[in-house]
């Protein structure tokens, strides 16, 4: 075993451990919540790696970044997730390499996004982005729809050919009524995601929770958790 593998594999453990004794604090099982490891900045060597371990799923923010990663990985058996803010003009790659994009967050990017799986003939899946540093209507500082404009974006989304409405993400915020308290805005997301599945039962995705904060996470009863740094390393500066 390579250095690198040792040491993603005993990463890997940890983060394991985490998610299977929160699971347990929640009276949870194990299997009802995914890992999906963030590999922006690091290598496709790595996300091989880890596909050796055992990851199935893996993220990306980037997608210059992410497509040339994405196809120098396609023989592994691995789900790709769009996490990042999504411009209009890349949609068309990220649907060539992704499976779910997390980062749903606007009407005009829908049309994008159905326009483009069509094209390519595939089911894109999709969470709308939720801003819980936002107003009831407003956009979050790091993208998302407040909570007010879910309703109408999801049946966006479920209406649009090629689309999937998988669900709801968020991440943690920084500013507002959440700041420094993921628990409650976790919490909150749940909430936002039984009243998605009243309209669409299928829509059952949770995505929330990162490195630091994974546990709150998985207590208010997230579906899928995003960890990047726990499993990889500290992240090389960008140059």
């Amino acid at each position: 075993m390579t250095d690198r593998k040792a040491q993603l594999a005993a990463n890997l453990a940890r983060v394991e451990e985490r998610i299977a004794s929160a699971c347990g604090a929640a009276g949870r099982e194990r299997e009802e919540v995914t890992l999906i490891v963030v590999t922006k900045t690091y290598p496709a060597s790595d996300v091989r790696i880890l596909s050796e371990l055992g990851v199935r799923d893996v993220a990306e923010n980037r997608d210059q970044d992410a497509a040339p990663k994405a196809a120098e990985c396609a023989d592994l058996p691995l789900r790709w997730h769009f996490v990042g803010q999504l411009q209009t003009n890349k949609v068309r790659s990220v649907v060539g390499y992704a499976d779910v994009v997390q980062s749903v967050d606007r009407s005009k990017l829908v049309t994008s996004l159905s326009t483009a799986a069509v094209r390519a003939e595939r089911e894109l899946g999709c969470l709308i982005q939720v801003a819980l540093d936002a107003g009831e209507n407003g956009r979050g500082e790091r993208g998302g729809v407040g909570p007010g404009g879910i309703e109408e974006l999801a049946a966006i989304v479920a209406d649009s050919p090629g689309l999937r409405l998988d669900g709801l993400m968020t991440v943690a915020p920084l500013t507002g009524p959440y700041a420094d308290r993921q628990q409650a805005a976790f919490e909150r997301l749940m909430d936002l995601s039984t009243d998605l599945r009243r309209a669409h039962p299928a829509a059952n995705m949770v995505s929330a929770g990162m490195s630091a904060d994974l546990e709150q996470a998985v207590a208010a009863g997230a579906t899928h958790v995003r960890v990047g740094t726990a499993v990889l390393g500290v992240r090389p500066r960008l140059g």
